[in-house]
């Protein structure tokens, strides 16, 4: 089974626009800068429960939008049936 953190910034690789800006900068600091809860509620002065709860939420609409798109599941399908590498990145590129 694929890790979990890098599931979601799979996920999120798809499904990223489709939160806020706020959503967005507070995931990429937990997941991208490796910041901690409390740093990140230090830097938006809010809660650290804020900030748990908040990426909480964010990675529960994630894994709705996957439920309900399957664009991460789809791609990894397409990888596995496309054996031959160049075709494969074309394919992704297009994706």
């Amino acid at each position: 089974m694929i890790n979990e953190t890098v599931y979601l910034n799979s996920l999120y690789d798809y499904y990223g626009e489709l939160l806020t800006e706020r959503q967005r900068n507070l995931f990429e600091a937990y997941y991208f800068e490796n910041l901690t809860l409390q740093e990140i509620a230090d830097l938006n002065e809010i809660s650290k429960n804020a900030v748990h709860k908040t990426l909480a939420s964010i990675e529960e609409k994630l894994r709705y939008y996957e439920e309900k798109l399957s664009f991460y599941q789809k791609t990894e399908k397409i990888k596995e049936c496309i054996k031959d590498e160049a075709i494969l990145k074309q394919i992704l590129e297009i994706l």
